[in-house]
């Protein structure tokens, strides 16, 4: 049976049918975020602007754009112009406002959609849980005890509670993929390059913007909005386009499962558990043997994740300026200040030769995935951990461990990686399975996001909350 479609596409339907107005689906929006201060998704608001926009396209009479009107959070990691970009810092507390708009936020005004506020995220968008000194702690719908994952949380929280139709994201160690699988959204971190950067990104090879949405349809509809180089981006590059790409069905598909990918010892019991389920049906439903790898069958000369941690935290205080850290370094989190510590004291040669060893993880990936190749990994290796970054247990926060993790390798090596809905954890948060295809195949992951939400579909908002299109429906 044919899924019904997402909230962009309904919502755009009926805007264009006269049956809803701008007006009326901001407003409604607005609602929602007042009326959920408990998650703290907002870490700014422009809520006057974004109803005289409404009022404008109404008075317009037309619907021009995929996205037109639809209400829109940035992540506080990027600029929109006339509010300012504090990155979850106390530091920045006093930053002006910006004069120009990032290129992924521009690319949605420019369709229609109308821009809100700024989500919230942890301080410079370093850790996997969002709470920071300046905006506090956001919290998960599905468990208002738990986080919704980082760097982009406040924009997964808003999309999981149906605050918004859209949410800016931001991956350079798992960004996206984080905070989508612990809020059941189906997120990309497309192919390193199909999204221009302007200006250098922090981390400079390993970050990029993408999308994440409830629906595998709005998913597809926000990479090819938003995807595409930028002037000045000397790794930008186009996705392989989607008119040449052949039905999943079509080509080879060997796949490949593994617990992890870095030697940081066995899965905890339930995700070990749920991760098998997953692997099991995705086979199933594409009709596919699946090879089960070691940890340490993949890198001979290293570890990506150490490495990823090596070459971040140079390059952040680099891009921040050693002085400038040093001297506000008392106003920062506590995990960024472990962050930045790191970092002030990697050397040149640890930063060159852990560059250096990313050709071999390129490499050994490219080779695996080559010929259609799929990996099956966890998303996130936890049930998943506390609002205030805590894991359940144990006491003063930190910053999370890399065992964790499981989503900087395609980072560093540039492949592109969906995470999609796969079941609960006993914590309550959803398991989120991630597929790594071969770089460029972008349009490809995104078929198989459908073909899996045709077969397994999920839940497209938290228990309680309602998507944004119920709004039709008087909810």
């Amino acid at each position: 049976m044919p899924l019904p479609p997402g909230p962009l596409h309904v919502i755009h339907q009926a805007l264009r049918a006269g049956r809803l107005s701008a007006t009326t689906l901001v407003g409604a929006s607005l609602e929602r975020l007042e009326a959920t201060s408990d998650l703290n998704v907002m870490a700014d608001r422009c809520f006057d602007q974004a109803l005289a926009q409404a009022a404008r396209l109404d008075e317009s009479g037309e619907v021009a754009g995929p996205l037109w009107a639809i209400p829109t959070l940035v992540k506080d990691l990027e600029d929109w112009a006339g509010l300012p970009t504090r990155k979850g810092s106390l530091a920045l507390r006093d930053a002006p406002n910006a004069r120009e708009t990032s290129p992924v936020p521009r690319r949605l005004a420019d369709a229609g959609a109308i821009v809100v506020g700024k989500s919230t995220l942890p301080e410079f968008a370093i850790e996997g849980y969002t709470a920071n000194r300046l905006t506090g702690v956001t919290r998960n719908p599905w468990n208002l005890d738990y986080s919704p994952g980082g760097s982009s949380g406040g924009s997964a929280a808003a999309l999981a509670a149906g605050l918004v139709g859209i949410a800016t994201a931001t991956d350079g160690g798992g960004s996206i993929r984080i905070p989508a699988s612990l809020c059941g959204l189906v997120g990309l971190k497309p192919s390193n390059g199909a999204f221009g950067a302007w200006p250098a990104p922090d981390w400079l090879d390993y970050s990029t913007d993408g999308p994440f949405a409830t629906t595998s349809d709005d998913l597809a509809l926000l990479f090819e909005v938003t995807r595409g180089p930028v002037a000045g981006d000397p790794k930008a590059l186009l996705a392989t386009p989607r008119d040449q790409w052949p039905h999943f069905e079509d080509v080879s598909m060997p796949l490949f499962a593994a617990e992890r990918t870095s030697p940081f010892g066995p899965l905890p019991d339930a995700v070990a558990a749920q991760f098998r389920d997953a692997v099991e049906a995705f086979a199933t439903r594409l009709g596919a043997p699946v090879t089960w790898l070691e940890p340490t069958s993949f890198f001979a000369s290293g570890d990506p994740d150490l490495d990823w941690f090596t070459v971040t935290t140079a390059e952040h205080v680099a891009a921040l300026e050693r002085e400038w850290v040093e001297t506000h370094f008392d106003e920062f989190h506590v995990s960024t200040q472990e962050f930045f510590a790191a970092g002030l004291a990697v050397s040149i040669d640890d930063y060159l030769n852990a560059r250096r060893r990313r050709y071999e993880y390129v490499r050994v990936l490219d080779q695996r995935l080559s010929n259609g190749g799929l990996l099956l990994t966890p998303t996130v290796a936890a049930e998943g951990w506390l609002a205030d970054g805590r894991m359940p247990g144990t006491g003063a926060v930190h910053g999370l461990a890399p065992e964790v993790y499981s989503t900087a390798l395609q980072n560093i090596t540039g492949h592109p990686a969906l995470t999609l809905p796969f079941g609960h954890l006993p914590s309550g948060l959803p398991f989120g399975l991630q597929v790594t295809a071969e770089r460029g195949h972008d349009y490809r992951l995104l078929e198989l996001a459908r073909v899996m939400e045709e077969t397994y579909p999920w839940a497209r908002v938290a228990p309680g909350y309602a998507p944004l299109d119920a709004i039709l429906d008087g909810r």
